[in-house]
């Protein structure tokens, strides 16, 4: 797979290549959407902020542009070089990540963290459809899957590198360094990935196909789809959990569990980045072995992984001992991305090629809405309310009120398996 090569435009590069270079972006992407939380602890001493508005500013207000701004920039990729709009998205997000870095209150912050929001809108909708131009079907769940070791790898980096300069210096020289590799990065993007054409390792040739659908027609076809608007709803379910767990997790094991800057950036680094890559490339090879006998395991896969998941989370919550919390927490870690590589195959392979960008859009859009706009923004307001009740331990009362959603995102992938047996007849 690493030695074939694709080939658009007169360039040809590895496939191998390719993949790694938008894994790495997706690194960068991930790296500095989690700085704010890694950082979440000296970023409150220094902004005097509330877990409110720490759950905003990671959450919802971040979302808001991120997920909207994703469908028109989508739809555009779709139609455009999709190769130029993410080197542009990149070199976007990283100089807003240099923003953040300089901010000295709550309100600049937050605006530093709406325009990382609209940079990487541009990010990971055109990649899904550049990877599933590179690689054909057999191999695209392998592919997604070593291309979604991005989360894990950037929030892993993020911990390690990002609380290791915060420890050695200040907070904000992290935002400066990971913006300045980004900014690099978009201009080694431009110049080295070749565009892939459109639909080449698809049955029919996208000539004919017919003329390409409008902007609203294609967002009307996404959710008129069940099978898609479900997958969507699971997938943002899932990712409630993803991000209300991710985002406060630094903070909940410094203040209730008792560790340090430096054990942070050493201890949860490793279970982040072993825990969750472990996990989403298991997924991808699991999907490949198994989707091609019966779709279904595009669903039921996710759903038993938030199953197992579960006792393990409460377990984590529960114990006093950061060790013991972080052994358990291993376990969501690696199961909780389950979802991810699946439904991004599920969907890239129901749409057609023309419409993969924007498809990947609006996947993104209710996926993360529900996820990372409301699942930090969740907790974060729960911490508040019970902190009057529960002082110090508010963040362990609001990560119990979490627990409830792994059933409700399990029920609904359960929901897509059984939609998707009946669309197959059985």
């Amino acid at each position: 797979m690493a030695t074939d090569a694709m080939q658009a435009g007169g360039r040809a590069a590895p496939r191998g290549l390719v993949l790694g270079m938008l894994c790495f972006v997706y690194v960068l992407n991930f790296l500095d959407r989690q700085l704010v939380s890694i950082l979440a602890k000296p970023i409150q001493d220094s902004l005097q902020i509330s877990d409110g508005q720490l759950g905003y500013i990671t959450g919802f207000y971040f979302a808001l542009f991120y997920c909207f701004i994703a469908i028109p920039v989508g739809w555009l990729a779709d139609r455009s070089n999709r190769v130029k709009v993410l080197s542009l998205a990149c070199g976007l997000w990283s100089a807003a990540t240099v923003a953040c870095g300089m901010a000295s209150n709550y309100g600049q912050l937050a605006v530093a963290r709406m325009a990382v929001g609209v940079g990487e809108a541009g990010g990971v909708p055109p990649s899904y459809a550049i990877i599933s131009d590179t690689f054909p079907r057999e191999q695209r769940g392998t592919a997604m899957g070593i291309f979604n070791l991005g989360p894990p790898i950037g929030s892993a980096l993020g911990v390690a590198f990002g609380a290791s300069l915060a420890a050695a210096f200040d907070w904000r020289v992290p935002f400066y360094v990971v913006g300045a590799i980004g900014v690099v990065t978009a201009v080694v993007v431009y110049f080295l990935i070749p565009e892939p054409p459109r639909g080449r390792f698809d049955p029919a040739p996208v000539a004919a196909a017919g003329p390409a659908p409008g902007f609203v027609q294609t967002i009307l076809a996404f959710f008129g789809n069940k099978l898609l608007a479900v997958a969507a709803l699971a997938s943002g379910a899932a990712n409630f959990i993803t991000y209300g767990l991710a985002n406060f997790a630094t903070l909940f094991l410094m203040r209730e569990k008792g560790m340090t800057l430096d054990q942070v950036a050493i201890w949860y680094a490793l279970a982040v980045g072993l825990g969750m890559g472990a996990g989403i490339f298991a997924s991808g090879k699991l999907i490949d072995r198994f989707a091609v006998r019966n779709k279904a395991a595009y669903a039921t896969l996710p759903a038993l992984s938030l199953l197992i998941a579960l006792p393990f989370f409460l377990g984590f919550v529960t114990v006093d001992s950061w060790p013991l919390a972080l052994a358990l927490l291993f376990v969501p870690l690696f199961l909780n991305s389950f979802f991810l590589p699946a439904t991004v195959t599920f969907v890239q392979g129901e749409v057609a090629p023309d419409a993969r960008v924007i498809s990947g859009a609006l996947l993104l859009l209710v996926m993360n809405l529900i996820g990372l706009g409301l699942g930090p923004t969740f907790v974060g307001m729960m911490s508040d309310f019970f902190r009057p009740d529960y002082g110090g331990h508010s963040l362990q009362m609001a990560f119990y009120a979490l627990a409830p959603m792994y059933l409700i995102a399990a029920l609904l992938f359960l929901w897509l398996a059984r939609l998707i047996r009946r669309a197959e007849g059985r």
